[in-house]
């Protein structure tokens, strides 16, 4: 039996977020960055709320790549302050760490959860629609993807003009995390007619958008679709789950500190070569899968093989045009260190959740040989 669910309710477009004053609360939690507060950006909701005469409490400790630490903290001052709705307001750590808190507080009081209206200021991580939540472990150097679906927010808000002033390279980072998303959503062994149609649209509008957001922050066209297709690549994933490009991805974040979208990004193109195998006798499942995205994006060659590895090399060529680095060397990483990793990194992967739907299933050797391919680019 297959499954497609959806309980959010979507606002998107500019504006949008002046729906937030019809819904009923009595005491709002905001989750975001020290960024958000400092600059005045929580005035969009916070003016809204005193308005509505909501009492609210703002917290602006969280972290790129959350831990426990903060999620601890967050919870101690949920605690305290028993609300009955949450704002998680922010990119994707901001809403991750939002989900995670309020699902243990409403655990450890066994209650139903407050409201979740998610404020997505990157397109990226797709939170806002998913079940899942990355929480890191510092000193393992793990990332922890939790999967529950009542984490999933009741409501999110995809106004564009929250997007305006990202940088390019963080434009490219989460760009390049919805492609990805979309992709292995598609070529997931989960994945069904619903995720396809929502993977697909994700795709093509990355493809045709994600160019323009690094080129011209202030195009609102633009920014409005990737807004859009990030929400669309979390609703296909959501449901299909994903495969090792994330699994690798969540590994060599977590030891190297890296941006959870580039290291996507880089792993990418030489996940797509070993699931479709392209260096094996034969035809897979997969290959015929890339096939119908490459057509999908007009790349087409002289065979099956043929379209996938180009497919492979205009994914690099885009990479290269937004500033995404294409080889090792540009990721700024210890040569050493990253050799001595590998086999650590390798294992944390074959453990992580989202390797189970890969669409061909990796050895410890596989992800080894792809970390020393990554090595080599």
């Amino acid at each position: 039996m297959e499954e497609f669910t959806m309980n959010t309710r979507i606002y998107m477009g500019e504006d949008s977020c002046e729906k937030i004053s019809e819904f009923e609360m009595k005491r709002a939690f905001i989750f975001c960055d020290p960024f958000m507060k400092q600059s005045g950006k929580t005035d969009l909701i916070v003016t809204k709320l005193a308005k509505m005469r909501v009492e609210y409490y703002i917290f602006a400790d969280v972290v790129p790549d959350p831990d426990m630490a903060v999620i601890q903290k967050g919870l101690n001052q949920l605690n305290a302050f028993k609300p009955d709705t949450v704002f998680a307001f922010g990119g994707g750590s901001a809403i991750d760490t939002a989900k995670a808190v309020v699902h243990l507080y409403a655990k450890m009081h066994d209650i139903a959860r407050p409201c979740i209206i998610a404020v997505p200021t990157t397109s990226g991580t797709g939170s806002e629609v998913t079940a899942f939540a990355v929480v890191s472990d510092r000193e393992a150097g793990i990332k922890y993807p939790l999967i529950d679906s009542r984490m999933i927010p009741d409501a999110v808000f995809l106004d564009p003009k929250l997007t305006s002033t990202v940088p390019p390279s963080i434009t490219a980072d989460t760009g390049m995390d919805v492609l990805t998303h979309g992709l292995e959503a598609f070529v997931s062994t989960d994945a069904n007619d619903f995720t396809d149609a929502m993977a697909e649209k994700s795709i093509r509008t990355v493809w045709d958008y994600l160019e323009r957001c690094v080129a011209s922050g202030d195009d609102m066209d633009a920014r409005a679709h990737m807004h859009n297709a990030s929400c669309m690549a979390g609703m296909a994933f959501n449901a299909a789950s994903l495969g090792i490009c994330h699994s690798m991805a969540h590994a060599l974040g977590a030891q190297f500190h890296l941006p959870h979208g580039r290291c996507n990004a880089v792993l990418l193109p030489i996940v797509i070569e070993y699931n479709a195998g392209l260096e094996i006798p034969g035809e897979t499942d997969a290959l015929l899968r890339y096939l119908d995205i490459a057509r999908l994006l007009g790349i087409s060659a002289g065979t099956n093989k043929a379209t996938v590895h180009l497919m492979v090399r205009q994914i690099r060529s885009l990479m290269s045009r937004i500033g995404i680095p294409v080889h090792f060397a540009e990721l700024n990483i210890d040569a050493d260190s990253y050799l001595r990793s590998i086999d650590v990194m390798a294992e944390n992967a074959l453990k992580d959740r989202c390797t189970a739907t890969n669409p061909r299933v990796p050895a410890a050797e596989h992800i080894k040989r792809l970390y020393k391919k990554l090595y080599q680019s």
